[in-house]
């Protein structure tokens, strides 16, 4: 069983949410989101938000707040073999209460289908709140391409005025 190693990043300013899956290998052992460096995470927020790619945690935080954007996953636990979304099993959810109760979030996204499909079951009806299913960022996602995934993920709405 893999425990959540890291708690979600936001502040009170928070008025986007984006929820992956879990933490790749990668993730895990830098404590911190979309650690891979083939994942077009960084690259297609930077693009969204008119933004240079950040490359450490702290400018990767940084360009996060401005922007308003809180970042977390939808699994707090699970059975997993290294980073494969398709050998999870045994999910216990994350709770996001203490995003929602501290954060006025407008919106809410998955990255990919597999955290779509672990929301949908697990937190959907909790919360009471639909998410909208944006096209994964992983580099398993090879049917798109960084310029169509920035298109679709243009749908964020950027609050940073």
């Amino acid at each position: 069983m893999q425990k959540h190693p890291f708690p979600p990043l936001y502040d009170e300013n928070s008025k986007v949410l984006i929820l992956g899956s879990f933490p790749s290998v990668k993730s895990r052992e830098q404590m911190f989101f979309y650690g891979h460096p083939q994942n077009r995470f960084w690259r297609v927020i930077a693009a969204v938000t008119g933004e240079e790619t950040p490359v450490t945690i702290e400018e990767k935080s940084r360009l996060l707040h401005k922007n308003h954007i809180a970042l977390w996953d939808v699994i707090a636990s699970c059975d997993i073999t290294g980073s494969s979304d398709s050998s999870i099993k045994n999910v216990k959810a994350n709770d996001l209460t203490v995003i929602l109760e501290s954060a006025d979030i407008k919106q809410i996204f998955v990255n990919g289908k597999t955290a779509e499909k672990y929301y949908n079951k697990y937190i959907r009806d909790t919360i009471g709140r639909e998410a909208v299913c944006l096209p994964s960022s992983s580099p398993a996602n090879a049917g798109w391409n960084l310029e169509r995934l920035i298109e679709v993920w243009s749908e964020i709405k950027i609050y940073n005025t």
